[in-house]
Order: C-alpha cells, then sequence, then structure tokens
C-alpha cells in the first residue's frame, strides 16, 4: 500500500493552444483567383508547347506535304468509294464552325442507278468546290468574297454582306446559305484557320472512312478537265465556275446514274420583294416610254398635253415605290449604300446605279412637267384646262400683258415656273426613258448571268421587255382616262378618239403575244427527258397549277377581253363606263404581271448537286 502511495503521479497536461489564423485579404483572393486557369485556359497552355495538332499523326497523310505554288491552289478531294453517307462530316462541320441551328455548310447526297439485278446506290457529301472562277464573287454587289491568291480559298467576308442574296442564285451548286438570323450569307471556307497553322478542316478531321482529304491542284489541269465535264453525274456543268473539288472512285459508276432527287419538283422561293421590284419598275420605264411615244408622234394633241404632267408624277410614283420595296429584301437594309462597290464587275450594283439615275431624272422631268409652262411653246400642265378645286383660279390673258405676268397668272400656286425649251424638255424625256431602260438591261443580266434555262437570255428579254410595254400602255391609258374625267375642258370621249383607241390596239397586241409565249412552255411537257424546262413546266401544271390559271386568267380578261370590249364601244359611249373599264384593265394588267413574275422565281427549276430521296 505505501509503495503505490509513494509512487508519484503525474500531472495532467494542459489543452494545446488553438490559433486562428487570419482571414485571406480581398487582395490575396484576387491574387489566387488569377492563379486558377479556366479549362479554355489550361487546354491553351497544354497544346502551346506542342509544335503540330496533338491529332495530327490521326490526318497528317490526309494534308498536302507543302503549300501550293505558282499556279496551284488547295481543293477538296472525295474518295466516294470510302463515302458511306454517315454525315459525321455534316456535324463536325456544324459544331466546330459554331453554325446555328438549321445551317449547313457541308451536305451528303445521293446518286443512284445500275439495274434491277445490280443496283448502285453511292452517297456523295459536298460542300464549297472553292472554283477558280467563282460565281458568288463575280455578281457580289458590296465585293463580300475574295480569293485568296495563295491558296485558292474562296472566302465570305460577313461584315461586307448586306444579304442581297444574289450568290444564292448565281452559285450553281447551292453553296451560299443565308442566315435569316443575321441577315447574310455564309458559306465554307475549307477551315482555313486551321489549314494555315497545319490543323485539318473539321470534316477532313470527323470522317471516320478518310473520305475526304485536302490536296492541291494545278489550275491548268482543272479547267482543262471541266471542259470535259469529268465532275460530278447530274451535277452542273463544271465549265460555268471550274470548281476544283475532285471525286474519285476505282469503280466506274453506270451511265444512268443520276441524283436521288432528279425527277423530283418543287418550287423554289418567291422573292416578293424582288417581284414586286421588277413589275413596278417596268411599268414605271414603260408608262415613260410610251408617253414620250405619244407624245413625239401626236405633238398637237391637246389632250395629250393636259395629261403628260399627271401621267409623269404617277410613273415617277411607280418607280419610287419600286425602290423602296427592293430593300425589303435586303438582310441588312442600313448597309444598301454598299451595293456600289461592285459596279465594275456586278450587273445587280451597276442595275441599282441605273435606276438610281433613273428615278433621279424621272423627279426632274416631272416637276418640269408639273410646275413648267409659258407661251414660249413650252409642255406644261395648263391649269386654263383644269378645274382646281382649292384655288378655283381662272386665268385671262391679254395682248397688252408682258411674259413674266401671264406666267404668272397661268400658273398661280407656282410664282417661280420651270421654263424650258421644247428640246430641251424633250431631251430631259428622252434622258429619263434611257436610264430606265438600262435599268431594265440590267435586270435582265441578272437572272440571265445565273444560266438556268428557264431564266435564258431570250426568255427574259421577252418577257420583261413586253411587261415593260404592255404595263406601260395600261398605266398611261389609266391615268388619261382619270384625268379626262377630272378634267372640266377635256371629255373621255375626245381622249378615246385622240389616242385612247391606239392604246387599247397596243395592250390587245402585247398581251396576245406575251401570252402566247408563255404558253409555249407546255410543249415541254410531251418531252420524255426530264429537262430543266421540263420540270418547270410541270411545276407550272402541278404543285403551281392555281398560280397559274390565275395568271392567264388575269391576263386574259385584263390585257385582251377589257381593251377589246372599249375599242368596240359606240360613238357615245358612257365615260364612267370607260373609265371603269380601264382602271379594271389597268389592275388586272397589274396583278397577271405580279404573278408570272412570281412564277419567273418559284418555277426556275435549275440544276444542281446531288441530294437526297424526298418523300
Amino acid at each position: 500500500m505505501s509503495s503505490l502511495l509513494d509512487k508519484p503521479t503525474l500531472a495532467p497536461s494542459p489543452p494545446p493552444k488553438r490559433t486562428i489564423s487570419p482571414l485571406p485579404s480581398f487582395l490575396e483572393e484576387l491574387l489566387a483567383d488569377q492563379q486558377d486557369l479556366t479549362a479554355v485556359e489550361r487546354f491553351s497552355q497544354f497544346h502551346s508547347g506542342a509544335s503540330q495538332p496533338l491529332q495530327a499523326r490521326y490526318y497528317s497523310t490526309l494534308l498536302p506535304a507543302s503549300p501550293p505554288g505558282p499556279g496551284e491552289q488547295y481543293a477538296f478531294e472525295v474518295n466516294l468509294d470510302s463515302c458511306s453517307g454517315c454525315k459525321a462530316c455534316v456535324t463536325a462541320c456544324h459544331s466546330l464552325n459554331g453554325l446555328d441551328e438549321n445551317e449547313t455548310w457541308r451536305d451528303v447526297g445521293l446518286l443512284h442507278g445500275g439495274s434491277a439485278m445490280l443496283p448502285v446506290l453511292q452517297h456523295v457529301t459536298t460542300a464549297c468546290h472553292h472554283c477558280l472562277d467563282p460565281a458568288c464573287m463575280n455578281v457580289c454587289p458590296t465585293r463580300a468574297y475574295e480569293k485568296d491568291p495563295v491558296t485558292g480559298i474562296v472566302k465570305h467576308l460577313d461584315d461586307q454582306c448586306f444579304g442581297c442574296q444574289y450568290c444564292i442564285l448565281a452559285c450553281p451548286y447551292e453553296v451560299p446559305k443565308y442566315n435569316a438570323k443575321r441577315g447574310i450569307v455564309r458559306k465554307c471556307d475549307m477551315c482555313s484557320q486551321r489549314l494555315a497553322v497545319g490543323e485539318a478542316p473539321a470534316c477532313v478531321q470527323a470522317c471516320p472512312h478518310e473520305a475526304i482529304r485536302i490536296t492541291t491542284v494545278k489550275k491548268s489541269d482543272v479547267a482543262a478537265d471541266c471542259e470535259v465535264d469529268s465532275f460530278l453525274p447530274g451535277a452542273p456543268h463544271p465549265q460555268f465556275t471550274q470548281p476544283t473539288t475532285n471525286y474519285k472512285s476505282s469503280r466506274p459508276l453506270p451511265r444512268n446514274t443520276l441524283p436521288a432527287d432528279y425527277h423530283a419538283v418543287q418550287a423554289e422561293h418567291a422573292h416578293w420583294p424582288l417581284i414586286i421590284m421588277l413589275v413596278l419598275t417596268q411599268l414605271s420605264v414603260g408608262a415613260f416610254l410610251v408617253g414620250e411615244l405619244l407624245h413625239a408622234n401626236l405633238l398637237g394633241s391637246t389632250s395629250l398635253a393636259h395629261v403628260l404632267p399627271i401621267h409623269a408624277l404617277s410613273a415617277l410614283g411607280f418607280g419610287l415605290l419600286s425602290l423602296a420595296a427592293a430593300t425589303l429584301h435586303l438582310g441588312r437594309p442600313l448597309l444598301a449604300y454598299r451595293a456600289v462597290l461592285g459596279l465594275r464587275h456586278s450587273w445587280l450594283s451597276r442595275e441599282i446605279v441605273a435606276f438610281g439615275v433613273f428615278a433621279k431624272l424621272a423627279a426632274v422631268y416631272a416637276a418640269v412637267l408639273w410646275f413648267g409652262g409659258g407661251p414660249d411653246g413650252t409642255v406644261g400642265w395648263d391649269q386654263r384646262h383644269f378645274a382646281a378645286p382649292a384655288h378655283q383660279v381662272t386665268v385671262t390673258t391679254t395682248p397688252d400683258r408682258g411674259p413674266a405676268l401671264e406666267a404668272s397668272l397661268s400658273h398661280p400656286t407656282n410664282p417661280f415656273p420651270v421654263r424650258l425649251p421644247r428640246s430641251a424638255r424633250s431631251l430631259l424625256g428622252a434622258s429619263v426613258v434611257a436610264a430606265g431602260l438600262a435599268g431594265v438591261f440590267c435586270s435582265m443580266m441578272i437572272y440571265v448571268y445565273t444560266r438556268r434555262p428557264f431564266w435564258s437570255g431570250s426568255r427574259t428579254f421577252v418577257k420583261f421587255s413586253l411587261t415593260t410595254v404592255w404595263l406601260g400602255l395600261s398605266t398611261v391609258l389609266a391615268v388619261s382616262l382619270l384625268a379626262a374625267g377630272w378634267s372640266d375642258s377635256l371629255g373621255v370621249s375626245e381622249l378615246m378618239a385622240d389616242y385612247g383607241r391606239r392604246l387599247c390596239q397596243g395592250i390587245v397586241c402585247v398581251a396576245a403575244a406575251k401570252l402566247l409565249y408563255e404558253a409555249s412552255l407546255f410543249g415541254h411537257l410531251a418531252s420524255k427527258q426530264a429537262t430543266p424546262l421540263n420540270r418547270s413546266a410541270r411545276l407550272m401544271v402541278g404543285e403551281l397549277a392555281v398560280w397559274t390559271r390565275c395568271r392567264f386568267a388575269a391576263g386574259l380578261i385584263g390585257g385582251i377581253v377589257l381593251p377589246f370590249f372599249m375599242l368596240n364601244q359606240s360613238t357615245t359611249p358612257n365615260e364612267a363606263t370607260l373609265i371603269a373599264l380601264g382602271l379594271a384593265s389597268f389592275f388586272l394588267s397589274l396583278i397577271g404581271e405580279t404573278l408570272e413574275r412570281t412564277l419567273y422565281f418559284t418555277a426556275a427549276v435549275a440544276p444542281r448537286m446531288p441530294g437526297a430521296l424526298k418523300t
């Protein structure tokens, strides 16, 4: 017991002292955040030390060993034997280029042929062909395309584009795609930024069968191959733009190989702003043309002298309305001023400049006719022959009054009348007509350049020319009848006897010629081959049959029936009836020509790259 009591006891150790670390300062938190890299920064740091892309070992054999030399350029090469139609290239292009929903720069089509015993099915992947003579670049009014002088890659400059979509109509391969969200056109650029650092384009990297590769081609060889049409079955003839894509196969395709959608017909986009612009510009130009021809052949016509100012003002109004409608077709209308940049090569730029000059000259001409006048033989709106309800001015001219006093009395609402000699007025009118006809010619060439059979030079020339004359005659007749009905001193019967009957005869002849020419297209329905014109005719009697029937009905009634009925009126016809018939003829003719121009766009079937079978 004593031993246990004598044993020393250990004293309990004190608890450890807690050290409270001070809170980090705001500056220390900021410094810590700066040292923490994001995923993108870590990825960039990981690749910064590599001499080449880390995946290059998988696609290095699919890229050329050296950049293009003189007379060479980059091009796609597609091995048809390896293409399975998996669309991995489409997905990769969409993902790596950050395309919007439903926007694609690469598509996969289908060719089929052979026989029932040995059918052939061939998938085809297509994108921009970076042509030697790209149509998209040749027609762009804003110079939004450029072809790299070293690589030959055709690039689209998004900032320069104002969304006119002319390149879509001009490209025979449907490469440029309109992005309605951005209001511009975009296209494949062969992933040029990746290619510049030795990285393969997205489609080349993604193809699991290595069916797509980048090669260098000699431009002279491409041009020679395009002469013999050794491109792709069913595709547009390569001689137009000289595409550089090389489709190769060790198995020859059967002679009857065609795209899967070759026999399918589908209406094209209508482009309503362009329809309105084309119809109204041709109406305006035609009205000025007919007015000048009448004035040149009826110098002594009192009734025509009264009507010309009102006619010029109405024609100007239709012309200005057409130019305003054209801006609605632009994705970025605030950049419309850039359209003049392509004046040296683009028919669209030339059309805009020509109609701009036409509008300015027409405005001056209408002002001269409206405010001009005097005793020196100039032609103007003489208010002595019209009742002015707002003023009820009656002019009395006496021999003892001077010229200045007489002019001011003739036009009391205009203290500064515009006086032009007859020769100067005629020169101004001829200039208006010349500028307008130049604009109509440029409009023709815009569509002729696309080389679509339905938009051929002869067809476009006949349609646009006859529309100009037809609507010009109808406009002059309707305006003249309205002016005669408004005037106290000019009668409708007097006007019809003076030149109204001639206008009716002209309308009947031109309308009959135009309707017969349009109906001649249906002769291609008898063709056993599915030519573009055959498919256009099938569209007009099939999917577009309602539009076709309405077009011919409006044209027949407005252009032939009503003017013919006006010609067969008695010597003392009812003036109200004649005015109503003239207005009905004008509006039905305008509706008919608008429908014709709608069919001009929607029925313009064009050759294109092979597509998928549509169900």
